[in-house]
């Protein structure tokens, strides 16, 4: 069961990656990137949370 919730997880954490790579390259993005030197605040959090959601989903998986 601890399986199946690891690879949601898993999912998950990659549909937020995907997000916060379409809102990082987006044009609102790239042009608050030009005026402030940082991207927006929702392409930080997608990037954050996926990438945590991915280290959790695989150490999910791989637990015994």
């Amino acid at each position: 069961m601890g399986k199946i919730i690891g690879l949601a997880i898993l999912v998950a954490g990659a549909i937020l990656l995907y997000f916060g790579y379409t809102e990082y390259n987006s044009t609102a993005s790239q042009l608050t990137e030009a005026v402030t030197g940082n991207p927006t605040d929702n392409t930080i959090w997608f990037l954050v949370g996926g990438a945590v959601a991915v280290i959790v989903g695989i150490g999910m998986m791989l637990k015994k």
